[in-house]
């Protein structure tokens, strides 16, 4: 039963396991799409090298030019490097997987805060344990709904500080610890490198590489992508893709649904995926246009941060009533 200011609970297991299976024994080919692209490094050096690059030639640029070019240019490279992680999370570039956490730190350069390995660590627990708050960093913690409260003004700062209250959730995560040795090589990298660039180019260097970063997962078209994903927006359907033009630029990572049911899957199969079953994917509810996602998230009231799915994971570790 649901309470006021709540999250909708659901007694039953995350969706995608079940819808897996079925798909792949009516269509086994898809079995075909899984394994790796290398080539993904490549974009991941381009889009880091642009990014820096861009930032050295705005060094000595006024605040009024910095700010315009970091929201609709930094923030979509930005982007492209964090998908980039995303898919390093996963194993989707190399075999070995301390490859794939090394691509991962390169991508993580210009986002100035260390945060790949991390990342790697509990966006696979969201895979397992999707919609369970002790173990799904990519849920809302209860104290941000609380806060927000479900105003414009608030939805819209939420967003705009989404990278600190996203850096914040891990803290309350079970089951995975916070440090380790790749995580601190993650910090080392990142704290030395920024020092180094602003040392080379100076603050506004700097600071065209934060605005650019906080723009790309915050209070931005871009941003809506975290609201397209696990929202309710289309009744209690907990996983929701994207099928429009910026899939381009954010290497299909709107193929939500086609990513959990098949996460080892690389991106650039990942329409195929959605091909080969469409008998599956084109009655699910979807979007189209991230801009007009955003709006409606940030005026309707019916949709807040409560708007999720929420589910329990009982065992030893963590028991909750619901």
């Amino acid at each position: 039963m649901n309470k006021p200011n709540d999250f909708r609970w659901s007694g039953d297991s995350e969706p995608h396991k079940k819808r897996t299976k079925e798909i792949i024994t009516k269509h086994p080919e898809i079995r075909l799409l899984i394994g790796r692209n290398p080539y993904t490094l490549l974009i991941i050096i381009t889009s880091v090298g642009l990014q820096l690059i861009l930032g050295v030639l705005l060094r000595d640029q006024p605040l009024w030019l910095i700010f315009p070019i970091a929201y609709f240019i930094g923030a979509f490279l930005c982007h492209t490097a964090e998908v980039c992680i995303h898919e390093c999370s996963h194993n989707l570039l190399f075999t070995r997987r301390s490859f794939n956490t090394i691509a991962g730190i390169i991508a993580n350069l210009p986002l100035v805060i260390p945060s790949s390995v991390s990342f790697q660590k509990y966006h696979l627990k969201h895979h397992a344990h999707q919609g369970v708050e002790a173990m799904d960093a990519d849920m809302p913690s209860r104290w941000e709904a609380k806060l927000i409260n479900n105003s414009m003004l608030g939805k819209a700062l939420w967003l705009l500080l989404y990278p600190i209250f996203q850096a914040l959730r891990p803290l309350r995560l079970k089951e995975i610890s916070l440090f380790d040795p790749w995580t601190l090589v993650n910090i080392i990298v990142q704290i030395s490198f920024m020092i180094l660039y602003m040392y080379a180019f100076g603050a506004k260097a700097a600071l065209y590489l934060t605005a650019s970063f906080f723009f790309s997962i915050g209070l931005h078209p871009l941003g809506a992508r975290w609201i397209q994903e696990h929202f309710l927006t289309h009744g209690d359907q907990e996983t929701k893709s994207y099928y429009g033009k910026l899939n381009i630029l954010n290497l299909n990572v709107g193929y939500h649904n086609e990513h959990h049911d098949f996460p080892a899957v690389p991106w650039n199969k990942l329409p195929r995926v959605k091909q080969i079953a469409s008998a599956y994917y084109d009655s699910l509810g979807s979007h189209t246009s991230y801009t007009l996602l955003l709006l409606q998230f940030l005026f309707d009231r019916n949709l807040s941060l409560y708007s999720r799915m929420a589910r329990v994971k009982r065992d030893r570790n963590y028991t909750q009533e619901i």
